[in-house]
């Protein structure tokens, strides 16, 4: 097979590779991207439903999940959510704030995906799709062997992505090529995904599927702990919703969530005042100024108190503010909106994602062990570590 010498190859079309092959192209290296796809970009054309939450104007590095909390600083720091928004604007896409720093387009995904793809052609980059890893081998280059060719180069980057949704052809690429190479793998788990009631949760929640509540959702032990407030959602199989995508990186099998379902609000006082009715058709009036009307029936149903003494009533309000459950699991990956853990940040230069024991491997986006909260913050890590890598390779 005749071997194509480059200086750099990237493994992975998605968004932490293009922009190191357009960073790396600018400074005038010969790059070639490899994806084994039949098009770059999927999983940004169905992000943020299909219009991209390409950035999070509130990033910081407490946004990220990590055995090394403050590895992704100086990614982060080197590309900042104001060089993407450049980039957006210099190729006059749309796009406007939705909720809580999110940026989307205003029109498609697609216009993000012509963007990288218009900068990588400025820039010289080739990109090969339907490119399949075969073998990769290193002796004082690298040798990637690929259905598409054999490609020779001084630096490799493994921008390979995740586990999360295997239907848009999320493999373990990566993390295999990180083992082979030695460096160590943090254990891998769905992130962002709904989470699975027990069964007798299930009968007892899930005819309410496709109701939702502001709730503070809590998960995790101290102190890797998210609290979040944001919207929950009934699914027919458990829970979903903005908030408990938030919590289920924190969460780990075995342990119990916390819900609060009332936030900032005392709801049984009314039955504390003078004359006041306490009966299970008072509570549920009660719970209707926090809850829909379903939710607030089958709640109180489930948690009326034995009598409606003073103690019952605040028992009863402390169970409305810290509703435990225990999930029977998750999603997984199919539902997962990313993957946590991978390889292994010390392995890492944080500077430009170089591995500390292979001169020329870089790895990059997803399948380092970074992870971004749901709201365009797993885009900007990807844009980040990108960058950090293009401009070092």
């Amino acid at each position: 097979m005749q071997k194509v010498d480059v200086d750099v190859v990237v493994l992975g079309g998605g968004a932490a590779g293009l922009m190191c092959a357009l960073e790396a192209g600018r400074r005038g290296r010969r790059v070639v991207v490899l994806d084994h796809a039949d098009r770059i970009g999927k999983k940004i054309l169905i992000s943020g439903g299909g219009r991209c939450n390409f950035t999070n104007i509130h990033t910081r590095a407490e946004n990220f999940l990590s055995e090394t909390p403050h590895f992704a600083k100086s990614a982060l720091a080197r590309y900042t959510p104001a060089d993407i928004i450049a980039l957006i604007e210099k190729h006059g896409i749309r796009y406007h704030e939705k909720t809580l720093g999110q940026l989307f387009c205003d029109r498609s995904a697609m216009d993000v995906v012509t963007m990288l793809e218009r900068e990588c052609a400025e820039a010289g980059v080739k990109i090969l799709v339907g490119a399949r890893v075969i073998s990769v081998v290193r002796d004082a280059q690298f040798l990637v062997e690929t259905t598409q060719g054999a490609f020779r180069a001084e630096a490799l980057v493994v921008a390979t992505g995740g586990l999360s949704i295997p239907k848009m052809g999320a493999t373990g690429l990566g993390y295999s090529l990180a083992e082979q190479f030695g460096l160590r793998i943090v254990e891998c788990r769905p992130a962002l995904v709904p989470l699975v009631f027990s069964p007798e949760d299930r009968d007892r929640w899930c005819d309410l599927t496709g109701v939702s509540a502001e709730v503070i959702a809590t998960a995790g032990a101290r102190p890797r702990r998210g609290t979040f407030r944001e919207k929950m959602l009934v699914t027919h199989r458990g829970l979903s919703g903005p908030a408990v995508l938030q919590i289920s990186s924190f969460w780990r099998a075995g342990e119990a969530i916390e819900l609060d379902l009332a936030p900032g609000v005392n709801v049984t006082a009314p039955l504390l005042t003078r004359n006041a009715r306490r009966d299970p058709a008072a509570a549920v009036q009660a719970l209707h100024a926090v809850l829909p009307g379903r939710m607030a029936e089958r709640w109180a149903a489930v948690n009326e108190p034995s009598d409606w003494t003073n103690a019952s009533l605040a028992a009863m309000e402390q169970q409305i503010h810290a509703w435990r459950v225990t999930p029977a699991g998750n999603e997984g990956y199919a539902k997962a909106e990313v993957t946590a853990g991978g390889v292994d940040t010390s392995e890492l230069d944080a500077k430009t994602m170089q591995s500390k024991k292979v001169p020329g491997l870089y790895i990059i986006g997803e399948v380092v062990d970074v992870t971004g909260w749901l709201g365009g913050y797993n885009f900007q890590w990807a844009w980040a570590s990108g960058a950090s890598a293009g401009r070092a390779v």
